[in-house]
């Protein structure tokens, strides 16, 4: 029989949907399960949107566009991105529209290094799955930088200093941070720019899809260092901010690469959904009381979940700056119910208490000293966020009595 390739076979998964999996198998057999799994706002895309994607439909425009998007997104999206990151030179030619930003991870990773080069990739650890999955299907070696809990969820800048090698080709920053929620400051990224500046060889890919989720201040990009713009890699996209997940409209921008990624575009998607993209121009031109809406009420939610969790027997939580996930932790919980780790007590939580969360090694390896943690999204209604944290507590609560 042939073979799949060592590539494909070394390609990572997104856990989240594993779990969802495992959820869904739950509700068919009729348990009530509260779910915090699945990061996506439960949100509707503003009512505009929907009807900029009726009008293109209706208007015949649903064919191929060309491969780096549509022009009027595409100077859209400049505006856009050069607004949000104080007003950077972003050309509507710098900018590449795709299915989704989660593409540009691959693209990126692609187009900074090559196969059997030895070229290392260094990425947060915990971090979105997808970043490890992708280095280590390029052929590049994944370089995990591990991301402290008293530094609110950044990383120690020694630890970056000793991290960066003549085979250094790029450095991966998502902030506001999947999964902990962590925001970098814009002097860590000053402080970061600065080592950068003495390794001229790496690249930055700035993974920014919650930047409109920022809620401690105004929110900054490394792109806006000094020095710093034409090496870094902005990535965003209309999924978190509109609530357009399933859309699968992202976009990216650099001087320099924007051509090389606008080729990766066309070998292998064509070209993003075309009724997608006017959907996205008329969420980027049109009205943002909906997008504000959105940002406020997770803001409140933020606020609700910390609260709940450091009221949960063993779980410490703390604020997070942006995007819609809490990060506690959960090593005393572990030790007064007598599960193993995190993961074992993921799986009780659903399988004994009817919660749905992740924990910690579905994203990464597990931080050395750092404990152990579970991620929820609070993307939930205020009423699934008071009884499932309650639920929580009372299995908790009940657990350790038995163990007592």
């Amino acid at each position: 029989m042939p073979e799949i390739s060592r590539r494909a076979s070394s390609l990572g998964t997104e856990n989240a949907f594993v779990v969802l999996a495992e959820v869904n198998a739950l509700v068919r057999q009729g348990r009530d399960i509260i779910s915090f799994c699945i990061g996506q706002p439960d949100f509707p895309a503003p009512d505009h949107v929907q009807e900029a994607a009726i009008r293109a439909i209706k208007s015949g425009k649903h064919g191929y566009t060309p491969s780096a998007g549509i022009d009027e997104l595409r100077e859209a999206a400049a505006r856009y991105l050069a607004a949000m990151r104080g007003g950077l030179p972003i050309r509507p030619e710098d900018v590449v529209v795709g299915a989704g930003a989660k593409p540009f991870i691959a693209y990126a990773v692609l187009s900074t290094t090559d196969y059997g080069a030895g070229d290392e990739v260094i990425y947060p650890n915990p971090g979105f799955p997808i970043y490890e999955s992708q280095i280590v299907a390029s052929g590049a070696k994944p370089v995990p930088i591990h991301l402290r809990e008293a530094r609110r969820f950044a990383f120690d800048l020694t630890d970056l200093e000793k991290l960066i090698t003549p085979k250094s080709r790029l450095l991966i920053l998502n902030y506001p941070h999947n999964p902990t929620g962590g925001l970098l400051s814009r002097k860590e990224l000053e402080e970061i720019a600065a080592i950068l500046r003495r390794h001229p060889q790496v690249w930055v890919y700035a993974d920014e899809i919650y930047s409109r989720l920022a809620y401690a201040g105004e929110f900054f990009s490394i792109a806006q260092v000094p020095g710093m713009y034409e090496r870094t890699i902005i990535s965003d996209g209309a999924s978190k901010t509109w609530a357009m997940t399933g859309w699968r409209i992202g976009f990216t921008s650099n001087p320099l690469l924007a051509p090389v990624f606008t080729r990766w575009i066309t070998n292998t998607e064509s070209c993003a959904s075309q009724i997608s993209q006017w959907a996205a121009l008329e969420a980027i031109n049109g009205p943002q009381h909906a997008a504000e809406a959105m940002k406020k009420s997770f803001r409140e939610r933020r606020d609700l979940i910390v609260r709940l969790l450091n009221e949960v027997p063993g779980v410490s939580c703390q604020v997070p700056g942006g995007a819609f996930y809490a990060w506690p932790n959960v090593t005393e919980a572990c030790r007064r119910i007598g599960a193993a780790d995190s993961e074992d007590l993921r799986r009780r939580l659903l399988n004994e208490a009817g919660v749905a969360v992740l924990a910690d090694i579905h994203f990464g390896t597990r931080v050395p000293g750092e404990g152990q943690h579970v991620r929820f999204s609070y993307a939930a209604s205020r009423q699934a966020i008071e009884a499932g944290v309650q639920r929580m507590a009372d299995f908790i609560r009940k657990n350790t009595k038995k163990a007592a």
